[in-house]
């Protein structure tokens, strides 16, 4: 594919965004396998399926459950797929850092011994949820930016 001047680089070039999306989707990939490894998730052998009954923390921090580690697998497959394309990488990583924002207030207002938190959720989960929130809504937006010249 020829790069012709002032219609950017070829398709098939990775731009930032979709190597931001693809390197979530491998983080949330690899988030999921270590919550199913025992002595890296603490307390593995109270795993449940979901709910705060589960006892298991990965990196003896993290409260997690089956169904936790299936929603990071469902993350890093979509941050993976969505990564084909600039818009999809862009979708993901906005929308994904949206839905963690969310995450974050739920965490907040439901009380961590509640049939409410059936993810489950404790607080170094409502502090990462932040976190991970804020830096995939801000690398959707500046890896996707226009250098200041490049603006009509």
């Amino acid at each position: 594919m020829v790069n012709r001047p002032g219609r950017g680089p070829p398709a098939t070039a990775a731009s930032p965004v979709r190597r931001a999306a693809q390197a979530a989707g491998v983080l949330f990939l690899l988030i999921r396998v270590l919550g199913f490894i025992p002595g890296i998730t603490t307390n593995f052998d109270t795993m449940m399926f979901a709910g705060h009954e589960s006892r298991a923390n990965l990196l003896g921090l993290f409260q997690v459950s089956i169904l936790h580690n299936l929603v990071h697998l469902a993350y890093g497959v979509a941050g993976l797929a969505l990564a084909r394309t600039v818009s999809g990488a862009r979708t993901f990583l906005l929308a994904g850092g949206a839905i963690y924002l969310v995450l974050w207030l739920y965490g907040l207002v439901v009380g961590q011994e509640t049939g409410a938190n059936f993810v489950p959720l404790n607080t170094a989960d409502d502090w990462l949820h932040l976190f991970l929130g804020l830096g995939m809504i801000g690398l959707g937006v500046a890896s996707t930016r226009r250098p200041a010249g490049a603006r009509r």
